[in-house]
């Protein structure tokens, strides 16, 4: 069996005096669960040597260096201290107009350098209520997946747009329907790379979430700025 990954993501938040909240997530890691949060670029230095579990980026640039001013490489967030970056978020897929094959791409650079990917998917409201959401998924799978797709580097994060940030949240038979659905277009590799679940996950829905077929852990937005609110869900994932 697969070890739950529980996996925050703190988006455009956090400070210093945030990092605060490392210790008290760190002191409730056992080596039962794997625990992990991105965190801003200017806080991934002081945030790896703070923290008793990996620090990560939020998002990468496919090249590994060059003329892309205000852009990070993988080389670069290694340096700093980070284990992964997330790659493929809605968000940037959305606001920044980013394609699968520029998530392809981040993938593959964060390979080069030795890190892990959390690549992220998920389909709009709209998609989903037109019966378009596993076909929208999958296809993202197919387009983004990187060359050497595999469990030592790579996790995938089922996102529903709808759910992030909404408190909306997929019903455990949907996220269920469509992690098979993943684990199925991952292919011969599938096995191997964990599947996490992401939209609104919260203390009170996580065990639910985590415990569902094909879900293997989670990525979380909001309830992973505050050592309170990130604490259950880890103990969630143990359960």
């Amino acid at each position: 069996m697969r070890r739950k990954f529980v996996a925050g993501n703190w988006k455009m938040n956090g400070s210093l005096a945030a990092l605060a909240e490392l210790d008290a997530i760190g002191a409730a890691v056992t080596d039962t669960v794997d625990v992990a949060v991105a965190v801003p670029a200017t806080l991934i230095y002081p945030a790896s040597q703070r923290a008793r579990f990996p620090i990560g980026a939020e998002d990468v640039h496919a090249n590994d260096c060059g003329a892309h001013t205000g852009c990070v490489s993988a080389d670069m967030i290694k340096e700093a201290g980070a284990a992964f970056s997330i790659v493929g978020h809605s968000e940037r897929r959305q606001a920044q107009g980013e394609t699968d094959a520029d998530v392809k791409g981040k993938a593959e650079a964060l390979r080069r350098a030795g890190l892990h990917a959390i690549l992220c998917v998920g389909e709009t409201l709209e998609q989903r209520e037109a019966g378009e959401a596993e076909a929208v998924v999958t296809a993202q799978i197919r387009a983004s997946l990187p060359e050497g797709a595999a469990g030592d580097w790579l996790s995938i994060a089922y996102e529903p747009i709808w759910a992030i940030g909404t408190g909306k949240v997929a019903t455990v038979e949907d996220v269920e329907a469509m992690h098979a659905a993943i684990r199925e277009a991952l292919g011969e590799n599938g096995e191997t790379i964990r599947l996490l679940y992401g939209g609104s996950v919260t203390a009170e829905n996580a065990a639910g979430l985590l415990h569902a077929a094909n879900v293997d852990g989670a990525l979380v937005g909001g309830a992973s700025l505050t050592a309170a609110k990130f604490i259950p869900i880890i103990e969630a994932a143990r359960g």
